[in-house]
């Protein structure tokens, strides 16, 4: 579970760092690399950090539980 948390995270991070790039600069790396938002490869990569981020939201209860 240990491999699959730090996956997430480093999907989360790729996600935060493209949206900060799209706030700051509008310019959009993963629709760049991909050709655009339309594109299956972009729409691949926003699902994969998507699901990464749903999954996220489960280590809440990790971190607020009491050991």
């Amino acid at each position: 579970m240990k491999v699959l948390n730090i996956i997430s995270l480093i999907l989360i991070i790729i996600g935060g760092l493209n949206w900060l790039s799209v706030g700051l600069f509008k310019y959009d790396v993963v629709s760049e690399i991909f050709g655009g938002t339309e594109e299956i490869g972009s729409r691949i990569i926003y699902i994969v950090v998507g699901v990464a981020a749903l999954y996220a939201l489960t280590l809440f209860s990790k971190l607020t539980s009491k050991n």
